[in-house]
């Protein structure tokens, strides 16, 4: 009996060293912190790995992740400014940077960081108006996350970000809203559109006065033109008459010249009579047809005109009138 009794008392030692062994092995995960307790004292912060911990005497009283966490913020009403009520809410990331201070200096760190996450965001929110919530969320979230992470250094928390997911004002204020924003849309398109028709009416009347100016010019240009026309034709004629007078002079002065004047012109006389004549219904003859030859004669011989006539109506009488009329 004896010899059972200590191979028993054996195994049960054995057993208890196995279980007690075994107990003492702790593996820490990789970005986790736990925290020892020697006799319910602090006593050291184990990393990720392998570690032996004394059972019963050493204690693992927290065990903290080092992971950035992320905490839902709730919604909650916020009054702003301009006494309007809004909803807000939003999402908190932090992280245990000192776990001893996350395990011994606040109960629940993730509870209190969301509340005083909430009461900032009620604060700031009171700051601003209502427009401006939308535009200023950055300021928002930039001023929530350093008052949190002031309050939270003394838990050993660091709070990185901040974000606002939703702002939703009442039905009310949303048609206010709304409303206010179709109001604006059609101001701007009125004046859009005045701006517009300014802008047209001042190149319209630019234009004409741009044509105006350019006809006025072409006009100025073209009677200016045409004066010099006229000018330049006066000139020319002028230029020919004198020549031509000149060539009438030189050929007056030549042997017979004054002769041969006085039958062009006598030609001349005579078309012109021989057209008239022609053309005119009536028609209307001198009595004396020797008068005719009187006339011709009188403009070959000038003074002499006379005896010729006198000396013709003697010889010939009415026949050599009539030859005269009929040449």
């Amino acid at each position: 009996m004896d010899l059972v009794t200590s191979w028993i008392l054996a195994g049960g030692l054995l057993v208890l060293f196995f279980i007690v062994f075994f107990k003492m092995i702790r593996i820490v995960p990789e970005q986790q912190a736990w925290i020892v307790e020697f006799l319910g004292k602090y006593q050291r912060s184990l990393g990720p790995g392998f570690h032996l911990v004394i059972p019963f005497v050493q204690k693992i009283s927290y065990k903290q992740i080092l992971k950035e966490e992320v905490i839902d913020v709730p919604p909650q009403v916020c009054i702003t400014r301009d006494n309007v009520q809004v909803t807000v809410d939003g999402v908190l990331y932090l992280k245990v940077i000192d776990p001893a201070k996350a395990g011994y200096g606040i109960d629940d760190y993730r509870f209190a960081t969301k509340q005083l996450a909430q009461t900032t965001m009620r604060s700031e929110i009171g700051k601003i108006e209502l427009d401006n919530t939308f535009s200023e969320r950055n300021r928002i979230n930039e001023a929530i996350v350093q008052a949190v992470d002031e309050a939270s250094d003394p838990w050993g928390i660091k709070v990185t970000r901040y974000e606002i997911k939703d702002i939703t004002p009442t039905q009310t204020v949303e048609e206010a809203m709304e409303q206010q924003v179709r109001a604006e849309r059609e101001k701007r398109a009125e004046i859009l559109t005045s701006e517009g028709e300014r802008e047209s009416r001042i190149n319209v009347s630019e234009g004409n006065r741009e044509e105006s100016i350019n006809l006025s010019q072409g006009e100025r240009q073209k009677r200016i033109n045409e004066a010099d026309g006229r000018a330049e034709a006066m000139e020319i004629l002028a230029n020919a008459t004198a020549e031509g007078i000149k060539e009438v002079a030189e050929a007056i002065n030549i042997p017979n010249g004054e002769k041969a004047v006085k039958l062009r012109i006598a030609e001349q006389f005579i078309d012109q009579l021989r057209t008239i004549l022609s053309e005119a219904e009536t028609s209307v003859l001198p009595h004396d047809l020797a008068q005719l030859q009187g006339v011709i004669g009188t403009l070959f011989n000038g003074n002499q005109s006379g005896q010729t006539a006198k000396s013709g109506a003697g010889k010939g009488g009415p026949t050599s009138g009539i030859k005269g009329g009929n040449a």
